[in-house]
């Protein structure tokens, strides 16, 4: 088996995380743990506690969710194999920014952001071999002022829907965006730098 034919499990729903593993020539298998579906509770509470800073909450989800799929692996007797999780957090002053519940709350989250910096903290697990190796990752992003129009027709649009921060770097509020100072493909989920290095401890690397 060469290097390239490895596989690992990714333990996330994003599809902008799985773009990015296939653009570093990464073979995964999805694992899916289950949220807030009508099926029965979420298996991660990923509500924040209180007072806790913005980095050790992508921390602590990023690995629990990697305990959680090491778990599900054993309860449904599937393959070994390495598993990836990642948290992605948008802060403004020392705030966590969530997912928007509604276009509502999506159009507060923008007129935060506008005109002012904030951080994307994305904190990453592998889970393989009896540990758990993490990695963080903090970008400060720089929006251009914004018109009260402009930010009403992005959430029309609907990108700002599933997404931390109300906004996705990738699609249209690319024009948003004056300056960024760290990982592009960490805003977008998943740092590519620190993923790659995390895989190489496990003598899964990529091309490159």
């Amino acid at each position: 088996m060469t290097t390239l034919e490895k596989r690992i499990y990714l333990a996330s729903r994003s599809p902008r995380r799985r773009e990015l593993l296939r653009q570093i020539g990464i073979h995964f298998e999805l694992l899916l743990l289950r949220e807030t579906l009508g099926r029965g509770p979420a298996d991660i509470n990923e509500t924040p506690l209180t007072g806790e800073a913005p980095i050790d909450y992508a921390r602590r989800i990023a690995r629990t969710k990697a305990e959680t799929s090491l778990a599900r692996l054993v309860q449904r007797k599937m393959t070994s194999l390495p598993v990836l999780t990642a948290d992605t957090v948008v802060a403004w002053e020392g705030q966590i920014l969530g997912k928007p519940e509604s276009p509502e709350h999506a159009a507060g989250t923008l007129e935060k952001l506008a005109g002012n910096t904030h951080q994307v903290i994305t904190a990453i697990a592998l889970a393989a071999e009896g540990t758990i190796r993490e990695a963080l990752s903090v970008t400060t992003v720089r929006f251009r002022p914004l018109s009260q129009q402009e930010i009403l027709a992005y959430v029309a649009h609907g990108e700002a829907w599933d997404k931390a921060g109300a906004y996705a770097i990738q699609g249209m509020a690319a024009v948003f965006v004056a300056e960024i100072c760290g990982s592009y493909s960490g805003v977008m989920g998943l740092p590519l730098f620190e993923t790659a290095a995390l895989l190489k401890e496990t003598g899964l690397e990529t091309p490159f």
